[in-house]
């Protein structure tokens, strides 16, 4: 008789049953896959987490904009109100977006790009405004917009549109380059006039995620980059204020009173906000580096005031929801059969998870403070519009999967479920009575 069973079959062979626990377990895995593994995972994820963000960063908006709001306007509500204004802009632009056809996409490519070009181009003139010493917004009658932010947009939809249509012909560098590289080069040079160092290398960044999805070769990929990163390092040469802070990040410099007091005064009390939160934060409001001492603690730092007043739990529930987030637009990318569609999502991927890593890595002192935002969060009406409608895209991509778009036309609406635990109120005359017979 053979060890293993009593009645000589081995242990573990097909159809003989195992130790207690060990079916049940694969079998609640495959339950879990399946439920997560549905055709509109990628659509809630995307949608789910961007919703979600949106309201953090109305809430913490308001929380760390509070104080200078008041000191400059009078009243503690004037940043978050503008920020309401654009948010309740994106939902409709968001909801259109998502609406589109990708073929519609392809077709307002070439108008998307020219737009934002001549946009750019008025920041130089009278319109044209200074803010932090980056010539890049424009203001009209008392509205400050970002005409860069839309110029992201435009140059995933159109570096995506030529390079779907050109899908033969990628393998030749000359094909892969021409005519994406020089347009975003025309559009970069623009913003660089502008000295925006953090969205010359969110472009940079785009420009490099489009080619490697459309498959470019990786050859092409050497003197891009050799250009991409002289033409950074011009930039930062030339301001002394780039330069000293890449200089104290570099050398873990802010040893001396002088540097935490010029250079490093922003990134070190970034750093306090951060620790002062431990576990669950101080409280919502409660933030005390709010009081004047975080700069743009409502835009680039807004990620230290979650720290402090939420805590590790706030903080790690944001990088939670950007983690859905990349994992919806990852899937989207790899389970679609439309080249546009996958390089224009691997394109906003890299352009919101990008800038996500970029600013949470400043706040924690991992990577220099060059001015990007965080995504969805920070204060900022043309990025917030802007990411929105670029999500929204990517969101109409998503109901498209095979069998979303099914899941969706079957799916009961949120009305009709509300109205089916109602009851229904008998007409008079139609009552049937105890007989059988109408009631008279």
């Amino acid at each position: 008789m053979t060890a293993g069973t009593a009645t000589g079959v081995p242990a573990g062979a097909p159809g003989t049953p195992g130790p207690p626990g060990t079916t049940a377990a694969p079998a609640a895995r495959r339950r879990l896959s399946r439920r997560l593994d549905t055709p509109l995972t990628s659509y809630y994820l995307v949608l789910g987490a961007t919703t979600a963000l949106v309201v953090i960063g109305l809430v913490m908006v308001l929380s760390s904009s509070s104080v200078e709001s008041y000191v400059d306007t009078g009243s503690s509500y004037s940043v978050f109100l503008r920020q309401l204004v654009f948010a309740a802009i994106g939902l409709p632009v968001m909801w259109v977006a998502s609406r589109l056809r990708p073929v519609t996409w392809q077709a307002l490519a070439w108008p998307m790009v020219v737009v934002a070009a001549v946009a750019q181009l008025l920041v130089f003139t009278p319109l044209g405004v200074d803010v932090n010493g980056n010539r890049n917004w424009i203001e009209l009658a008392g509205l400050r917009m970002q005409p860069s932010e839309a110029g992201k947009l435009a140059l995933v939809v159109w570096g995506a549109a030529v390079l779907s249509r050109k899908r033969a012909l990628l393998d030749q560098p000359s094909h892969a380059l021409v005519p994406v590289v020089p347009g975003a080069a025309l559009l970069l040079l623009l913003v660089l006039l502008g000295h925006d160092l953090g969205t010359s290398l969110v472009l940079m960044a785009l420009v490099a995620a489009l080619l490697f999805v459309a498959g470019a070769p990786l050859r092409v990929f050497a003197g891009a980059g050799a250009l991409a990163a002289l033409a950074v390092f011009v930039l930062i040469r030339g301001s002394q204020n780039r330069m000293q802070r890449i200089q104290a990040w570099g050398s873990g410099g802010c040893g001396s009173e002088q540097d935490y007091l010029n250079t490093c005064w922003q990134s070190i009390h970034g750093l306090w906000a951060l620790a002062s939160g431990g576990w669950f934060g101080v409280g919502l409001g409660a933030s005390r580096e709010k009081w004047g001492l975080l700069p743009e603690a409502h835009n680039d730092f807004i990620f230290a005031v979650i720290g402090e007043e939420l805590g590790l739990t706030g903080t790690l529930v944001v990088l939670g929801l950007f983690a859905a987030l990349g994992i919806g637009l990852f899937r989207i990318v790899l389970r679609t059969d439309d080249l546009f569609v996958k390089i224009a999502t691997g394109g906003v991927m890299t352009w919101v998870l990008g800038q996500a890593v970029v600013n949470i890595g400043a706040v924690l002192g991992l990577l220099p403070v060059v001015g990007i935002p965080l995504p969805l969060v920070s204060s900022g009406g043309s990025a917030l519009v802007m990411t929105m409608t670029a999500l929204g895209m990517v969101i109409g991509f998503a109901r498209r999967e095979p069998g979303a778009s099914e899941a969706l036309a079957t799916r009961a609406s949120l009305v009709q479920r509300s109205l089916a635990v109602l009851p229904v109120r008998a007409q008079p005359g139609r009552r049937l009575g105890r007989q059988g017979g109408r009631s008279r």
